[in-house]
């Protein structure tokens, strides 16, 4: 088998077989295959697609490239999560707790992110104590024991997939449906999961930019996961203004513990409601979407979402009574009310700019050595389609830092206000097979 024969095939626009795209992934993985051979075998498909069964292919070579995580010794059936990524995007915080109130088990690997705000476990270790470095083996019985825990990603996995991510980087070919699904599902799929729920986000601070660019990036994901026995659900959902209220690390967390008591925000709490009932139905737990949303809205009634959430934090080290009593969270310095200039209706908060003015006051990282402020960030009050008068607090700065006049510059391109606007729908479509 020749690469320069692979690269012909697909070139041409016919499919590649299993064997062929195990041959590339293997030996690029391995280093025998030049990166001026994959480039050109990433073009030749982000021009000629794959169809479903490359899709799979691909994305098994991927997963089988490196280390798998064995799920198997926890009880029930291990549902996963992954959001496309977003701006004051607190799902995870919430939906954790909230689903294994229900008897889903979460076993969640998280990462630490770059961009606007940390990843899952920046969050997480606002919380003073908290701390994601347990064994294996106490990640397993602490799953087994009350339906959730977060460990940090380790071990070698999807190395093809690493290696193949920075070479399309480079070469201009990011924007391709079968890679980037490929791409996500691996990671999925690798860690252990027995179903995956998949929050596909659209708008301006979305990587998907528009609503049909987004459902067929879902769709593709979605057939992956059932061609290779998982059962796969989607959703697309608008990511135009930022999700919640809260831009910043220990805001978000703020904002999900109120999410858990029932007093979060109308779009973070409709989010969550959806993605926790198809992970609710996919884990066996409801026979139907209607039913296992009234599961959630129970357990977020009757307190035992929040009591699980306080219990998770407990058994990871962290101080659970910030739970109660939230201003013992990491606080800013200085709270700066950015106003309205002018009266009307807000038509435009422009998600992917806000989240980069968080990032400027130091909730985010541009780099992997960049070191996060966890206090600080951006707590909207206002939302698209909300009436305003001129000098209403728009929006609250939190920030260490007195003088943020680069940040005012960055917020005053982001905001517009209008005679008359109305809200985005937040859930485009849902997508079960």
């Amino acid at each position: 088998m020749r690469m320069v024969d692979i690269i012909e095939k697909k070139r041409d626009g016919k499919a590649l077989t299993k064997e062929e795209i195990e041959f590339f992934v293997e030996g690029y993985t391995k280093g025998d295959i030049p990166d001026y051979q994959a480039s050109s075998l990433a073009m030749a498909i982000y021009f000629q697609d794959m169809d479903d069964e490359e899709r799979a292919a691909l994305t098994m070579a991927m997963v089988n490239s490196g280390d798998v995580i064995d799920l198997s010794q926890i009880n029930g059936v291990k549902v996963d999560k992954h959001s496309t990524g977003g701006v004051g995007d607190t799902t995870t915080l919430v939906l954790a707790p909230l689903v294994a109130a229900v008897g889903v088990p979460v076993a969640k690997m998280s990462g630490r992110g770059l961009g606007h705000t940390g990843g899952t476990i920046d969050k997480l270790e606002s919380i003073e104590g908290f701390h994601v470095e347990i064994s294996e083996e106490e990640f397993i019985k602490l799953v087994n024991d009350n339906q959730v825990a977060v460990i940090g990603q380790s071990g070698n996995l999807t190395p093809a997939d690493k290696k193949l991510y920075a070479l399309r980087d480079v070469t201009g070919t990011v924007n391709s449906i079968p890679l980037i699904a490929s791409s996500i599902m691996s990671k999925k799929i690798a860690a252990g999961a027995d179903a995956i729920v998949l929050d596909v986000k659209t708008g301006n601070g979305a990587f998907m930019k528009t609503i049909a660019d987004a459902e067929n990036l879902a769709h593709a994901m979605v057939s992956i996961g059932n061609n290779v026995g998982r059962n796969t659900m989607a959703i697309i959902s608008d990511m135009s203004q930022p999700l919640g209220r809260a831009i910043g690390n220990a805001l978000e967390l703020k904002e999900a513990i109120d999410t858990l008591k029932g007093e979060g925000p109308e779009d973070l709490t409709e989010l969550v409601l959806t993605l926790g009932s198809q992970m609710v139905v996919l884990a066996g737990k409801a026979d139907s979407l209607e039913q296992a949303r009234q599961l959630l809205l129970d357990a977020i009634k009757d307190g035992s979402a929040l009591a699980k959430f306080k219990t998770f934090l407990e058994n990871q080290g962290g101080n659970a009574s910030v739970v109660d009593a939230p201003e013992k969270l990491p606080t800013a310095t200085y709270h700066i009310d950015y106003k309205a200039k002018t009266s009307g209706v807000v038509a435009e908060l422009i998600a992917n700019e806000i989240g980069v003015a968080s990032m400027m006051l130091g909730a985010g990282r541009q780099t992997k050595e960049d070191d996060i402020d966890l206090s600080v960030g951006i707590v909207l009050n206002k939302k698209v389609g909300d009436s305003v008068n001129k000098g209403d607090s728009l929006l609250t700065i939190h920030s260490n830092q007195e003088n943020i006049d680069d940040v005012i510059a960055k917020l005053d391109e982001s905001i517009t206000i209008k005679d008359q606007a109305t809200a985005p729908n937040l859930i485009h479509k849902i997508i079960t097979e």
